[in-house]
């Protein structure tokens, strides 16, 4: 028996995240965080008060212990809400990275800054992204040399999301390094992951990037000289780093799937309302066969793209709780919702500013935000959308056409 629907916990879940975000995120709220290029502290405290900080972190370890599913609809709901995407980032940030932080590290690690960051304390996120690329992991710069109990980091990370967050919160970041070379044809091999708090001595934050959307949350880089950490804050196995970016890296892109599929519901309700009290030549605009048709085929494709969502959700629950995927098996999937969810996303934007007119190109419609936000994910954050044209070709080829593929990479994402 095949059973889609949620259970009655998920629902009610949905209906007082929904309330929620009606009193405290109204659009014009949105618009006046978006302006000011900061998510309130009260917003923060109220969401770990609610339990959306590092959600899916178990309830042992001071997180709310949900499933992939409940995460997929939190981040749904935060992004009908907040079309900007600037919250939804900081949540599905959290979500992801802060779980496999919280998976792999260490007892220290989880009391320094895992349960802070469930309530709203310090701040938890993801530095991989180095000048030379983003996507391709395996080319990761930065090292880390061990020197008897501690380990010494250098290096440079970009783009990376929440800098001005770590510092004024606390916290630092789930960080991939080279601790060693790679055998011949192996190159993701060699590689640990540590935790780097933002304050450690050597680390230096470089000024915040000018995004053209996300406004409220910061991009910026960190640089470490001759940082020094103590074998404590080691995540996971020596050598094994690779592996544990990419489990990372699949729980955002399905987060950012469903925070998408939020946004582009938002637009086009917006939309619907605009055509039905917009005229033109004596009627509503929603009376014209152009309007209507173009509103069936992204209302069916959004239904289509949901479907896909929390399927992929369902499966990485089965991952982890019943060993019923492989990883791999479930990565083809997000990597789906990674390759098409944000631009169709944007494509919903797009096409009801045009709908819009005039108005749908000013900042007194809401839509544009929406737009500049959902850009990023369109353009490759947390994966370039050629990466999981990539990985998905690997996972239905087969393992023989592996190292032709990888070796196609960097010209993919370049």
């Amino acid at each position: 028996m095949v059973d889609f629907s949620f259970t009655e916990e998920q629902k009610l879940f949905r209906k007082s995240l929904r309330e929620w975000c009606e009193k405290e995120l109204p659009l014009e709220k949105i618009r006046e965080i978006d302006s000011k290029g900061e998510i309130p502290k009260e917003i923060i405290k109220s969401m770990a008060d609610l339990g959306l900080l590092l959600m899916t972190v178990p309830q042992e370890h001071g997180g709310a212990g949900v499933d992939w599913v409940t995460a997929c609809i939190a981040a749904e709901e935060l992004g009908y809400a907040d079309i900007s995407i600037a919250i939804p980032v900081f949540f599905l940030v959290e979500s992801s990275w802060g779980f496999v932080l919280d998976r792999y590290c260490s007892e220290q690690v989880r009391e320094e800054v895992i349960r802070k960051a469930v309530k709203g304390e310090a701040f938890v996120g993801i530095a991989s992204t180095e000048a030379g690329g983003g996507s391709d992991v395996a080319a990761v710069k930065t090292t880390g040399r061990k020197e008897g109990n501690e380990w010494v980091l250098n290096g440079e990370k970009t783009y990376i999301s929440g800098t001005e967050e770590a510092k004024k919160l606390g916290g630092g970041y789930f960080l991939l390094a080279r601790t060693s070379p790679p055998p011949s044809g192996a190159p993701h091999k060699g590689m640990t992951a540590f935790y780097l708090p933002i304050n450690a001595a050597g680390v230096e934050v470089g000024k915040r990037f000018e995004e053209m959307g996300r406004m409220a949350i910061s991009t910026g880089s960190i640089t470490m000289d001759n940082v020094k950490i103590p074998d404590t804050y080691r995540v996971g196995e020596e050598g094994r780093g690779f592996y544990l970016t990419m489990e990372g890296f699949d729980n955002a892109r399905l987060l950012i799937g469903a925070t998408c599929l939020g946004a582009a519901q938002r637009a086009l309700e917006l939309g619907m309302e605009y055509v039905k009290e917009r005229e033109a030549f004596g009627r509503p605009i929603a009376k014209f066969e152009g309007i209507q048709f173009d509103l069936a085929d992204m209302w069916a494709e959004l239904e289509a793209l949901r479907s896909l969502v929390y399927r992929t959700a369902w499966m990485n629950n089965e991952k982890y709780m019943h060993k019923r995927f492989t990883p791999l098996e479930v990565t083809k999937y997000i990597s789906a919702c990674k390759l098409k969810v944000p631009p169709f996303a944007f494509k919903v934007f797009e096409h009801v500013m045009l709908w819009m007119g005039a108005w749908g190109y000013t900042k007194d419609c809401p839509l544009e935000m929406g737009l500049r936000g959902i850009m990023s994910y369109y353009i490759g954050a947390e994966g370039a959308m050629n990466i999981q044209r990539v990985i998905i070709a690997r996972e239905l080829l087969g393992k023989h056409t592996w190292k032709t593929i990888h070796s196609l990479q960097i010209t993919l994402f370049l």
